[in-house]
This record gives structure tokens, C-alpha cells and sequence, in this order.
């Protein structure tokens, strides 16, 4: 007899193992279907690997310039090794971390992977989950009453571009490398490309990034890029726009040789490695969508704002849905699909995705809520901007990272903040101060009557808001 559940889900990274501990909390009896290790992509092959290694060339970069601070260091060395113990070492107390935080839910956790099943002998309705494992076992089937689907993404490639793990690779493959490349071209400037850019130059690594289009991050504020951009040069990062990448000139003799279009006319571009950063794609091959209703529109699944997909009782969310692929939306959206499938909250309020903060871990960090300049004149609102320095914030000088600025943008009519952004030290710790702000709806005279510590950085947002209206104090 097969063992029913009131929810199954399918994938248990950060939206999928957050929404399993919400039902669980809710009184539903829960399963989780994972391939692979708990904590998904996220713990495992993004978010806490690649930051581990990005605070590690953070300190090496710090200990080689510490004689500014009155530290003389003689022969710092990196030993690459012990980095990326440090990494794997995190990577498992998380893990472990999450895998308690299953048996305190009383969480049922299968180690296969799960595939949708169309009406059977199990239910008339499709959603009976068979799990297949690596070993051979027969497969168990698990009959639910609601399915939630979180099976995520993963790196797109090339046509051309074969990732070989070696020498083409993309950031799966790149957090495993046994010791750095002399030399790497990454092929996109988006989100992941620039951490790697940041991080790989910070060890020491001689980076070009080949971009497609005519700016990196494209999402982000234009004097934001401007600024990284600028910044990223002084790393000695090269940065080729405008470019693309032809695959069939690859050669591989001695490391990478490929050639790009630029304008009309190919550059040849010679390096250790390559780390292909195009881009993600949404997990829903192989997983049984074919056996239901569920509509599969360019890649990624339809659902409604409660993240039901057309069969009302199998819901989606986090990268196979598309949008924002971030594990703190996925995370929330998880949270609300189960409110609702458990008829807790029966319309539980649906995310407003503008309010929803974005973080780039890069050196300097990166951070974003609401709008871009282009995105309210776009939009036909009438914007009035304040700007403001870190380099004229105390605690910046201290720290010893005065690069960057804030942006606050808000409406000229009525007042409201519209976005604000921000490229500077631990800026990524700072957005949330904004993000709060966005969701209370605040103005920036609000945000400025707020009273920031002296001295700290967060003073530069303080300031920022005073100069949306030409009030700033130090600037």
C-alpha cells in the first residue's frame, strides 16, 4: 500500500525544505523528494559556496593591502586547499542544520527522484509521486493530496560550448576546482559572472569578461553598473561588451582559444579556462508534467499569485516558475503556497515582487529595491533623485572602502519611494533598512527622520534621503 501524505514535495532546496517545515508547523503531514543533498543548489552549488569563497578573496585581497591600515605582512600566500575546506566545511554544518530541521518537523525525507504520475490504481487524480533510485531499488510511490513542485534550475550553456569540467566550465563545476587558473574568460556579465569576475581577481586570477550585450547587469541601475564597472576595471578586470562568443573557433590546445564577434569584426581571446555564466534554466524535464494539466510556457510553469499551477492541487514556486531565481523568494513563495493549500490564510497577500530586495556579493557589493531610474521614466512618473558618497561617510574612511554611493529615487508628486540602490561595503546588509521602507510605503523624508548611528555606514542612507530633496549634510 503506498503511504499518502497531505504534501509532497518535489525538490528540497531552500523553497522546497522552508515550505516543509511551514506545513509541518500547519499540522500537515509532509514529504520531501530529493536527488540530491537537502538545501539544494542553494547550500550546495551557489549561495553559501561562492559566498565562503568570495569572503576568502575578500581577506586575501585585505591581508595584501593591510600595510594601508599600519599591518605589514610579509609573503602572504594563498593556499587554495584549506579555501576550499572552509567552503565544504560550511556547506556540511549547514547541511546538517537542515536535515535536523527535518526531523524536528517529522519531515519524511526520500533520497530519489520524484516523477509525477498521471490518474492510476494509486489516485484518480494525477499527483502520485514514484521515486526512482540510483541504486536500482524498486521505485516507492507515495500518493499526496497536494504536490509542490521546487525542483529549480540550473546552468544554461552554449551550443558549441561543451562543458567539459576542465577547461569549459560553468559554477557547478568552477566551486570544485582543486586550485586556481593562471588566467579565465567568463563568458556573461550578468549576477553570477561578475561575483566570479570579483572573486577570481581578488585571488589573483587574471579575468576577462566577454559580455553580449552592451552593459553587464542588465538589471541594474545604470549609475550602479557605471560605478562596478569602473570599479572592476581598477581590479584589472577587462571587460569586452557588445561580444559574442562564436563556439565553433574553441580550440583547446593549451587552454582556451576562442574568437568573438565584436562589432562586425572577431577577437581572439586566449586563457586557462572559461566559465560559461549565461544564465539559468528552469528543472522540468523528466519530472511527469506530461501526465497533467500543468502549462509549461517558455520553459518555466504557470501558476497563479497563490502558486497553484492549472491542477489545483499541484502548486509551484522558486526557479521553476521563473522570475526573481533568489532563495529568499522562493523561500516566501513556498510560505504562501502551503498557507493557502492548507487554507490556513485562504488568500494569503500575494508577494509584490518590486518590494523584494537583490543582493550581488560581489567586491564591491551590490544592493536593490524597487525601480531603476530608466524603469520610473519608463513608466512615465516624474523622479526626483538623491545620491550621496560613502567616501564622505566616517565609518567608510575607517573601514577602509569609501568606492560607491547610494541612490534613492522616489516620485515628485506624491513623494513615494520609488528604489533605492546601492554599491558599496556591506551594502548587502544594509538593503533591508530599504526593502522595509518600500513595504511601509515610506517617503524618504521618513527614512531620513530615522536616526542613524554615528559613526556608521548605514549613515549614508540617512544622507541619501536627505538629498532627494538638496537637504544632504556632509555632502
Amino acid at each position: 500500500m503506498a503511504k499518502e501524505y497531505d504534501l509532497v514535495v518535489l525538490g528540497g532546496g531552500t523553497g522546497g525544505y522552508v515550505a516543509a517545515i511551514r506545513a509541518s508547523q500547519l499540522g500537515l503531514e509532509v514529504a520531501v523528494v530529493e536527488k540530491g543533498k537537502l538545501g539544494g543548489t542553494c547550500l550546495h552549488r551557489g549561495c553559501i559556496p561562492s559566498k565562503a569563497l568570495l569572503r576568502s578573496a575578500e581577506v586575501y585581497r585585505q591581508t595584501v593591502e593591510a600595510e594601508q591600515y599600519g599591518v605589514e605582512t610579509k609573503d602572504t600566500k594563498l593556499n587554495f586547499t584549506k579555501v576550499q575546506d572552509r567552503k565544504s566545511s560550511i556547506v556540511n554544518t549547514l547541511h546538517q542544520g537542515v536535515q535536523g530541521l527535518m526531523k524536528k518537523g517529522k519531515i519524511d525525507v526520500y533520497e530519489g527522484f520524484g516523477r509525477i504520475l498521471g490518474p492510476s490504481i494509486f489516485s484518480p487524480m494525477p499527483g502520485t509521486v514514484s521515486i526512482e533510485y540510483e541504486n536500482g531499488d524498486e521505485n516507492t510511490m507515495i500518493v499526496p493530496k497536494n504536490v509542490l513542485i521546487a525542483t529549480g534550475s540550473k546552468p544554461k550553456s552554449l551550443p558549441g560550448l561543451e562543458i567539459d569540467g576542465e577547461y569549459v566550465m560553468t559554477s557547478d563545476e568552477a566551486l570544485q576546482m582543486d586550485k586556481l587558473p593562471a588566467s579565465i574568460i567568463i563568458v556573461g556579465g550578468g549576477v553570477i559572472g561578475i561575483e566570479w569576475a570579483s572573486m577570481l581577481a581578488d585571488f589573483g586570477v587574471d579575468v576577462t569578461v566577454v559580455e553580449y550585450l552592451n552593459q553587464i547587469l542588465p538589471t541594474e541601475d545604470e549609475a550602479i553598473v557605471k560605478e562596478m564597472e569602473k570599479l572592476l576595471k581598477k581590479k584589472g578586470i577587462k571587460i569586452v561588451k557588445n561580444a559574442m562568443v562564436l563556439p565553433d573557433t574553441l580550440s583547446l590546445d593549451n587552454g582556451i582559444n576562442v574568437e568573438a564577434e565584436i562589432n562586425g569584426e572577431n577577437k581572439s581571446f586566449q586563457a586557462e579556462k572559461m566559465l560559461v555564466s549565461v544564465g539559468r534554466e528552469a528543472n522540468t524535464k523528466n519530472i511527469g508534467l506530461e501526465n497533467t494539466d500543468i502549462i509549461v510556457d517558455k520553459g518555466v510553469i504557470q501558476t497563479n499569485q497563490f502558486y497553484q499551477t492549472k491542477e489545483s492541487h499541484i502548486y509551484a514556486i522558486g526557479d521553476v516558475i521563473g522570475g526573481m531565481q533568489l532563495a529568499h523568494v522562493a523561500s516566501h513563495e513556498g510560505i504562501i503556497a502551503v498557507e493557502h493549500m492548507a487554507n490556513n490564510i485562504p488568500e494569503p497577500e500575494p508577494i509584490i515582487y518590486e518590494n523584494i530586495p537583490t543582493c550581488i556579493y560581489s567586491n564591491p557589493e551590490i544592493a536593490s529595491v524597487g525601480l531603476t531610474e530608466k524603469q520610473a521614466k519608463d513608466k512615465g512618473l516624474d523622479i526626483k533623485v538623491g545620491k550621496f558618497p560613502f567616501k564622505a561617510v566616517g565609518k567608510a574612511l575607517v573601514h577602509g572602502e569609501s568606492d560607491g554611493f547610494v541612490k534613492i529615487i522616489a516620485d515628485k508628486d506624491n513623494n513615494d519611494l520609488l528604489g533605492v540602490h546601492m554599491i558599496g561595503p556591506h551594502v548587502t546588509d544594509m538593503i533591508s533598512e530599504a526593502g522595509l521602507a518600500k513595504v511601509l510605503d515610506a517617503t524618504p523624508w521618513e527614512i531620513s527622520e530615522s536616526i542613524h548611528p554615528h559613526p556608521t555606514l548605514s549613515e549614508v542612507i540617512g544622507e541619501a534621503a536627505l538629498a532627494v530633496d538638496g537637504k544632504q549634510i556632509h555632502g
